[in-house]
């Protein structure tokens, strides 16, 4: 058999990979990197891939806060529609923003790299130089929680739209600053926007920065060319973060940040639940082996254990 026939079938046989994104232009831009990953890794022809793009719910959404009308599913319905039908034949999502607890037919088949896992501050060089009762533009329950919790005075409004759209807001004075993930800037060639905001003073998103690709679960062939493009320290990592705020029963209203990183074959998680206010906080760590799942659920519960009773019943405990 020929080399060019080997890649036929690789590709899929008789037709292109079809890799589903929702269309922002952030979006699209992971898309093509996952799309660029695969032609690399299994040298297939650019032809062989092809970005099916479509408008998820919570692109349609702008004037109110997603947790408040379906929360993370907005994002991903659209292509678990798509991806369930047979129309594509994996879903590229940013891993922050996809439900903790996933429909069983769907399996997280890779994840890229992590990229920057770092917030950028949009509109004052940091935290302390914004000025008082400074307006400050968040859809994040987390972010708005962290920065009231060092600035109690800041008057924190929903903005909401693509990278783009928020960052005209700020120049056009409707806010004073925002705040968004550097992984996103920079996968939009916008690496100059922003000061970056140690992960010291905001510890990040559940995933930040990371790029899944779901298939179906029953799709052998497609899970085995995904996993070839996925960091293993990096799917580790994420699932861990993923654990602990399973354990939490955490969702869209909930003020948490959480971040793994790995050494070897040890975890580290560090990670932080706060009231939507941020007027309290409890924090944690732990190290744990690569093969341990339940020591960020005992992290979750040595958090909550911490914490006073209405901060708990943010989790339903």
């Amino acid at each position: 058999m020929s080399e060019n026939a080997k890649k036929e079938i690789l590709a899929g046989l008789d037709r292109p990979l079809r890799i589903g994104t929702r269309q922002s232009p952030l979006a699209m831009a992971q898309a093509q990197m996952t799309a660029n990953a695969l032609l690399s890794v299994h040298g297939w022809r650019p032809d062989q891939v092809i970005l099916v793009p479509m408008i998820a719910s919570g692109d349609k959404i702008l004037d109110r806060a997603l947790a408040d009308v379906g929360g993370k599913a907005l994002w991903t319905k659209e292509l678990d529609h798509a991806l369930g039908g047979g129309e594509i034949d994996c879903a590229v999502h940013s891993m922050k923003d996809v439900e903790t607890i996933r429909p069983e037919e769907f399996i997280v088949a890779a994840i890229l790299e992590r990229a920057d896992i770092h917030d950028r501050l949009i509109g004052s060089e940091s935290i302390d130089g914004l000025a008082e009762r400074a307006i400050v533009g968040t859809a994040s329950p987390r972010r708005k929680a962290q920065l009231l919790r060092q600035r109690s005075d800041l008057d924190i409004r929903l903005i909401r739209g693509n990278v783009q759209t928020r960052l005209q807001k700020i120049a056009d004075g409707e806010y004073d600053a925002t705040l968004l993930a550097a992984a996103g800037l920079n996968r939009l060639d916008m690496e100059d926007v922003g000061t970056e905001i140690s992960d010291e003073i905001m510890l990040p998103a559940p995933a930040q920065g990371a790029i899944g690709i779901e298939t179906r679960s029953d799709d052998t062939h497609v899970r085995h060319l995904m996993h070839a493009i996925s960091s293993p320290n990096t799917f580790r990592t994420v699932i861990a973060e993923r654990l602990f705020l399973e354990q939490l029963t955490a969702d869209c209203h909930s003020p948490v940040a959480a971040l793994a990183t790995i050494d070897s074959v040890t975890i580290h998680l560090r990670a932080e639940i706060l009231l939507p206010d941020g007027s309290e906080f409890v924090a944690g760590s732990c190290s744990f082996d690569t093969g341990d799942v339940s020591a960020p659920g005992i992290l979750a519960d040595k958090l909550l254990g911490q914490a006073s009773a209405e901060l708990r019943a943010i989790f339903g405990r």
